[in-house]
């Protein structure tokens, strides 16, 4: 309930992205369409009802990139809350973050990809990417091993 009017917040709605590592870069694309509309992210969007995170990840890689990568972890989930300041803070999406195992191949720009590259982390903080990116990455740095 919103203190303000009485009405019930809706939910948030579920989203995922993969971030897949190869030789010590990671899989980016320019979004085309909102949220995060040019900014450069982990390829990933909604969940469809009923529909796994798992499944959902790698079903968004491949429409986004073409890629089909396989053995999906979870590795952390991000409240993306609203920033509009006259609104209530309220969420707007549950973002899980997965890793999952490189297929190889070339990375395409599909769906509402404007573009895809291979990036370092060093790259990433350069480029424009949500706040959630730069958790993301430093998060990466502590957890996984350097290449």
């Amino acid at each position: 309930m919103t203190a303000q009017t009485g009405d019930v917040a809706p939910a948030p709605a579920l989203a995922v992205s993969v971030a897949l590592e190869r030789d010590g870069k990671y899989l980016l694309v320019l979004r085309a369409n909102p949220p995060a509309q040019h900014m450069y992210a982990f390829p990933g969007g909604r969940v469809d009802p009923g529909e796994a995170l798992e499944v959902a990840a790698l079903r968004e890689l491949e429409e986004e990139t073409g890629l089909k990568a396989s053995n999906p972890r979870p590795f952390m989930t991000f409240d993306l809350s609203s920033d509009d300041p006259g609104e209530v803070k309220r969420s707007d999406f549950f973002l899980t973050v997965f890793l999952a195992d490189d297929p190889g191949g070339t990375a395409m720009a599909l769906d509402d990809a404007k573009a895809v590259g291979w990036f370092t982390p060093e790259e990433i903080r350069e480029l424009p990417v949500p706040q959630s990116m730069t958790s993301c990455m430093d998060m990466l740095a502590k957890a996984l091993p350097a290449p």
